[in-house]
């Protein structure tokens, strides 16, 4: 029985729908330490049949036996392990790997086995050594000439230690000296215990064979040993051939094949990206700009929203929330500030405020007065039981009864002053609005800033502070009419700023007494609703404004929690917009990883060839081409976030005299997302082209120009 055997090989190529046989029934047997030439003209089937040997080409008729074992060649792992373990190829154009040094393309075969990086680069500066090439190990192949081209190529085809070697005419673009050199070279291998098989037009390299096979036309015509038989010592080296082993820094090594990891096809690819890294970086910085975009967007969100929260935190009560009773809307305008809030039991008309606004006529001012009047009468109070009802709320802690009056005014001696609001003090106000004082115990008020200014002048406005005043006010004891209150209370204090922001407040039983002795109802239109803390104020607040009784909406519940919440969801829509904006950035990125991938699978197509004639699956070319543009991926986001912060520190550094304050907040998260993003996006855009590199046909590939 020979090592080799093949039977009755036929094979044909269809041309619309036309039949052109190439091969007629081809049966050669080879053993073990032949160097076997088959001579023929081109176009007569050599090629043809060596690529069926080689198990490159698995449509056919007939059968190949390697050592008693019918080949399956309809089983793609199997045909890939063939190709690793059994076969080893040297062809006429060298077919190295432009983008690796000399040592690196004898690696290749090697990261195919389970030897040890350490064991693999020894094996391979071996090899190199005995093609007299380990001088050259960290030169391109551009750096050689054509004779030490085709010894890496023949170091490369013995490195995994195959069985057969298929030398595809081997000496074709090599001058004579060289090609007596390599001549020799593969005789030495057959001497060593392997079949090596040429395919040759040239009678010098038949010459050199144990045995010359004619083909001509696809038929096998003559075959003729023109050399002895196989010595003594090469009958030896066969039979230790069966067992794969070598030896590896002096010890004897068995080299086993193994699909390719993922780590040895990532390190090739990053070699590719490293060889054109200017045209990858640039790749890399195109998209980057977009991931920049978007991540700086998203951080100018982050600090706006932190901003405004931090802005309303400063001004109001961060667990408090201001309930009335919900009535709908019998006109549309625009919401009053809080300081335009009057009601109390029936309902205060807002008298002395004048609207705010440019351009606004009395005209107007006195219809948009009638009609918050109108509305305001038409309030009704809270109830003891409502408010009873808001104190048994989960997380609710207290509930305060919340008073405003209209047309107030203070007066001290002869000078008078109108206020803008006037309400008594909860725990909505916040003693930090203070600038001279303390908040009012009972039998006190506190007054604004711009009203002690209206008393006692612009220079001794502190001067108010423990003066008793004479308050006066107005509150509604029916739809048509109301009444004038006024008291005395002592001023402890005075808030800051003034206009329809200012805070005037009594002492909250100061007012509530007032009222009583008045004859008015102290029902309040609104209450104080204090929660824990701040993080079940937006909760509570839902919950409220959820109350139904007979299916209508019993309360209007407002909290600091729910207007930061607006505010931010007004600032995310605008970072969406804008965000994708930016993304169209990315978008035209990924466009151009998918053309500039598509441009490296034509590039590399007998790159891609090769390595699946070494035995690489289609799985590792996908990976290939799949891992270089993740390299792309993760530089681009580390690229975007360096480039992010950098510039937030720069905006934020000129903002600074804006505000002392981070516009430019880019968080981990944000950085997190990017990477994620920028991974995926090309990952994506390798799909399509790596899945086009792995389909391709190796024999084509191998042909490209």
């Amino acid at each position: 029985m020979s090592f080799l055997e093949l039977k009755n090989i036929r094979k044909s190529y269809y041309l619309n729908g036309e039949e052109f046989p190439v091969l007629h029934g081809v049966n050669l047997n080879c053993d073990l330490g032949e160097f076997v030439s088959i001579l023929g003209e081109s176009g007569g089937g050599k090629s043809t049949l060596m690529n069926i040997i080689g198990g490159l080409d698995c449509n056919f008729q007939g059968s190949v036996t390697i050592n008693g074992t019918t080949i399956n060649y309809h089983d793609e792992k199997a045909m890939d392990e063939y190709r690793r373990q059994t076969i080893g190829y040297v062809y006429q154009d060298y077919h190295l790997i432009s983008h690796l040094n000399v040592l690196d393309n004898v690696l290749v075969a090697l990261n195919m086995t389970t030897l040890t990086p350490e064991e693999r680069t020894s094996r391979a500066e071996e090899l190199l050594q005995q093609v007299r090439l380990f001088s050259h190990r960290n030169k391109y192949p551009k750096q050689l000439s054509g004779g030490q081209k085709q010894r890496v190529a023949i170091a490369r085809a013995l490195a995994a230690d195959p069985q057969i070697i298929i030398a595809d005419e081997p000496t074709g673009a090599l001058d004579s000296m060289n090609t007596q050199e390599i001549l020799e070279m593969l005789q030495e291998i057959a001497a060593s215990g392997k079949l090596v098989i040429a395919v040759t037009h040239s009678q010098q390299v038949a010459a050199a064979g144990t045995r010359v096979v004619h083909m001509v036309d696809g038929v096998l015509t003559d075959e003729t040993r023109i050399n002895p038989a196989l010595s003594a010592l090469a009958k030896k080296n066969s039979a230790q051939q069966q067992t794969r082993s070598v030896f590896i820094n002096g010890t004897n090594t068995a080299i086993i094949s193994a699909p390719e990891t993922w780590s040895t096809t990532f390190s090739m690819a990053f070699k590719h990206f490293k060889y054109h890294r200017g045209r990858n970086v640039l790749i890399m910085i195109g998209l980057a700009i977009g991931l920049a975009a978007v991540l700086i967007i998203a951080g100018i969100g982050n600090g706006v929203n932190s901003y405004v929260s931090q802005q309303i935190k400063s001004v109001a009560s961060m667990n408090t929330i201001t309930v009335s009773r919900y009535n709908k809307p019998a006109f549309t305008m625009k919401k009053p500030s809080a300081g335009m809030s009057v009601s109390v039991g029936q309902g205060g008309a807002p008298g002395g405020q004048q609207p705010q606004g440019g351009g606004m006529t009395s005209a107007e001012a006195q219809k948009m007065n009638a009609q918050m009047l109108s509305k305001a009468r038409s309030v009704t109070p809270l109830t003891t039981e409502e408010i009873d009802q808001l104190k048994s709320l989960s997380h609710v802690t207290s509930v305060e009864l919340h008073y405003s009056v209209s047309d107030a005014t203070v007066k001290t001696g002869s000078t008078e002053a109108a206020l803008e609001s006037l309400t008594n003090w909860t725990s909505e106000d916040s003693s930090s609005d203070l600038v001279a004082g303390s908040a009012p115990q009972q039998g006190d008020i506190i007054l604004s800033q711009s009203i002690a200014k209206a008393i006692e002048g612009n220079d001794n406005w502190k001067d108010l502070i423990g003066k008793t005043v004479t308050v006066s006010f107005k509150v509604n004891q029916s739809s048509s009419s109301s009444k004038t209150i006024t008291i005395s209370a002592k001023v402890s204090g005075i808030t800051r700023g003034g206009g329809m922001a200012s805070v005037n407040a009594l002492n909250t039983t100061t007012l509530k007494d007032a009222l009583e002795n008045a004859g008015v109802t102290t029902n309040p239109a609104s209450v104080i609703v204090t929660v824990d803390n701040y993080n079940n104020a937006l909760s509570v607040t839902d919950a409220i404004n959820q109350i139904k009784s007979n299916g209508t909406q019993v309360y209007e519940a407002n909290s600091v929690a729910s207007q930061i919440a607006k505010a931010q969801s007004y600032v995310s829509l605008a970072s969406s917009i804008l965000t994708g904006i930016a993304s169209i950035s990315l978008i035209v990125s990924v466009f151009m990883i998918i053309i500039t991938m598509y441009m490296s699978v034509a590039e590399r197509t007998k790159e891609i060839g090769v390595l699946r004639a070494l035995g690489e699956a289609k799985r590792d070319i996908r990976w290939l081409f799949i891992d270089e543009t993740f390299t792309v991926g993760i530089g681009a986001a580390i690229v975007a976030t360096i480039v992010s912060l950098i510039s937030a520190l720069g905006l934020n550094a000129a903002l600074s005299t804006i505000a002392k304050y981070s516009f430019i907040q880019i968080q981990w998260q944000n950085v997190i997302t990017i990477f994620i993003v920028s991974i995926l996006m090309s990952l994506i855009a390798a799909v399509l082209p790596a899945r086009h590199a792995a389909a391709l046909n190796p024999i084509d590939a191998l042909a490209s120009d």
